[in-house]
């Protein structure tokens, strides 16, 4: 007598599910609307006498262009742009909470979504042109993405485990 049932045909056909709608989004993006998310200077026509009068990044990419154009030396900018992207693979290092739980981390939600609007915000920074305002509030919000990975979730994982450790006492 067989006490289990077999889960292999029920996750098999939601993966696939899940997988074929995805590409079938991807199709119709591809097929139908392939210059829908490009930019519309991607259409004049190259002149090699003039120079564009503001570059624009992919979207994707503007946070980054962001954080390049904040470093006023050009290796500087290329290295912050570069560890900007790899502090993203240090992220599952710096979590060292014991409550992983996003009920009990308030702070860290707090936090989290600061950084998501600051994000946001250097994405738009990104776009604007490389103007005095504009570079200014780039340079306080790529100090704040680095604060965020090598500042804040440590001490905000001190502080959490310090009032859940007297919470329970």
């Amino acid at each position: 007598m067989k006490d289990k049932i077999d889960f292999h045909p029920y996750f098999f056909i939601k993966d696939a599910l899940s997988v074929f709608s995805g590409l079938l989004l991807f199709a119709f993006f591809v097929f139908y609307f392939p210059n829908l998310l490009g930019h519309s200077d991607n259409y004049i026509m190259a002149n090699s006498l003039v120079t564009p009068t503001h570059i624009v990044p992919e979207r994707y990419f503007s946070p980054f262009y962001a954080i390049l154009r904040a470093i006023p030396n050009k290796i500087g900018g290329v290295i912050a742009m570069l560890a900007a992207i790899l502090v993203l693979f240090t992220l599952p290092s710096k979590d060292k909470a014991r409550v992983k739980s996003p009920k009990l981390r308030i702070l860290s939600i707090y936090f989290f979504i600061m950084f998501v609007f600051n994000f946001l915000f250097l994405g738009f920074l990104g776009y604007s042109p490389a103007e005095e305002p504009y570079i200014l509030l780039s340079r306080i919000s790529t100090i704040f993405y680095f604060s965020y990975f090598l500042l804040v979730i440590p001490l905000t994982n001190r502080i959490e485990a310090l009032l859940l450790a007297a919470i329970a006492a």
